[in-house]
């Protein structure tokens, strides 16, 4: 048996969205808006749950085609109305805890819209480390967003 091992990082993405931080807040709030933005993995999604309230849960289930399981579940623990949520969250692949990650996302207004603020403080577990690949699909993930976000229409 190896030897346990935890290594901790983390990362800030700041995105500026041109809508109400109320816009930006209900997209990560209302599950079909949240599954269309945040799902990577839409073809080979199993199960998708949201449950957005403080000890509220989403759950994202994964089976890709090489027979891979992908598990990630959400506990949320903060929420502010159109100012910030704060949750936890752990990765499973087959069954292997890969990381567990504390995320503050705030919302704050600006003459243009919204300065969204996404901080993510990570402990990896027992060898595994994918810091690069995390940012880039978070990245990706809230480029969705700001796709999804850019039909609403512009605050006054």
């Amino acid at each position: 048996m190896s030897q346990a091992s935890t290594t901790h990082t983390d990362f800030v993405i700041e995105r500026e969205y041109g809508v109400s931080p109320q816009a930006v807040f209900t997209a990560w709030a209302d599950p079909a808006a949240k599954k269309r933005w945040s799902d990577c993995h839409e073809d080979f999604t199993t199960h998708y749950e949201l449950d957005f309230r403080p000890h509220g849960r989403e759950s994202h289930h994964v089976d890709y085609p090489d027979g891979r399981r992908q598990r990630i579940e959400k506990i949320f623990f903060d929420i502010e109305e159109g100012r910030r949520i704060v949750f936890a969250y752990d990765i499973e692949v087959d069954g292997r805890r890969l990381s567990v990650s504390l995320v503050t996302v705030e919302f704050t207004p600006t003459p243009h819209g919204t300065k969204m603020l996404y901080i993510e403080q990570l402990a990896y577990l027992d060898g595994h480390e994918d810091r690069e690949i995390r940012i880039r699909g978070t990245e990706e993930g809230l480029d969705r967003l700001g796709l999804q976000l850019s039909a609403f229409p512009r605050p006054n």
